[in-house]
């Protein structure tokens, strides 16, 4: 594994609380805390998260679990005592999820977000880092997707992560809290679940690829997104955690490669690194109608990230697609 920064060092000993850490890119952040011998406490429902992706963990004396709701004010008060820093990253993901159910939508993302952010301003916990989303940039035409460009939001999901960054915004601006999201493009990588109707196109794709049955492109798979390894987005958050650039605090910067591939070339990319490991893809490929609430194109811009924290990716794409098909065999 690449080096982190050596500044996230500073994070040794630290108590982290990550919400959502059974899940994708909360186990791989606990994963990477660990090994910079920080303490981590992770909450977490399992509605969407695997208790699995802990299991690792276990064993670590500065791990513990704590299985519960980021909506109880109770528990998160409970939660955080002791906590140094918090990196949210519990939610309800998938834009056609919050089409289908709103309200849990909300009620998770949203209700939810509030009910960790006030337990943390009544704890005394300044930082506070959390998971926005690049769908807050809607139906924005700009390219690349710079901070202040953001549109007309597609989908209650993006709604929900607009109401993240507006409330964090303001318990920056009323109570000095060090609020710093994250806006991710596209994460794949170790740990992303393939299953269900909700997933996310790079492991469903794979899982099609190797066991069979038709990847479904919604469009004419042109349509282009800025893919991150979850490496990448790990780095984000260690790195947010971890700054003393006080400029950092009360915003929101994108966390992403800088660079757009279309879905046809991931398929292609895919294809080819299984053949590269003696694996013959037995997939189809069927091209449907546009999938509601989607957006043609995404590529961002993360020059503002690397000025306020010193955000670089560490991970190509093709890199972290060689290393998501060693890890899944």
């Amino acid at each position: 594994m690449k080096r982190f920064p050596a500044s996230v060092e500073a994070l040794k000993g630290k108590h982290i609380l990550v919400t959502g850490g059974a899940g994708f890119i909360g186990s791989n952040l606990v994963e990477a805390l660990l090994s910079l011998e920080a303490r981590v406490t992770v909450l977490d429902n399992l509605a969407t998260g695997f208790e699995e992706n802990l299991e690792e963990f276990a064993g670590n004396a500065n791990f513990s679990f704590v299985k519960g709701d980021i909506r109880d004010a109770e528990t998160c008060s409970k939660v955080l005592k002791g906590i140094d820093a918090i990196s949210h990253q519990a939610a309800l993901g998938s834009v056609p999820r919050s089409i289908e159910f709103p309200l849990t939508t909300h009620d998770v993302n949203a209700t939810g977000f509030l009910t960790i952010l006030q337990a943390a301003k009544e704890a005394g916990i300044h930082r506070f880092v959390y998971a926005s989303s690049s769908s807050v940039y809607g139906d924005s035409l700009a390219s690349p997707k710079a901070e202040g460009m953001e549109g007309n939001a597609l989908s209650p999901y993006a709604v929900s992560k607009q109401l993240n960054e507006q409330y964090a915004g303001v318990y920056y601006r009323l109570h000095n809290m060090q609020t710093i999201g994250l806006r991710y493009f596209n994460v794949f990588g170790p740990r992303q679940n393939p299953d269900g109707v909700y997933a996310a196109a790079i492991p469903k794709f794979l899982d099609k690829m190797k066991h069979g049955g038709e990847i479904i492109v919604n469009g004419d798979g042109n349509q282009t997104r800025d893919f991150t390894f979850v490496q990448n987005a790990v780095l984000a958050n260690l790195l947010s955690l971890s700054s003393t650039n006080e400029r950092a605090y009360g915003r929101v910067y994108n966390v992403a490669c800088g660079r757009s591939l279309t879905l046809n070339d991931v398929i292609g990319s895919l294809e080819d690194g299984l053949k590269t490991s003696g694996i013959s893809p037995v997939h189809s490929l069927v091209y449907g109608p546009k999938r509601v609430g989607d957006i043609q194109d995404s590529l961002a811009d993360i020059s503002a990230i690397h000025q306020a924290i010193g955000y670089e990716p560490i991970f190509t794409f093709e890199e972290g697609i060689s290393r998501y098909l060693a890890f899944n065999g």
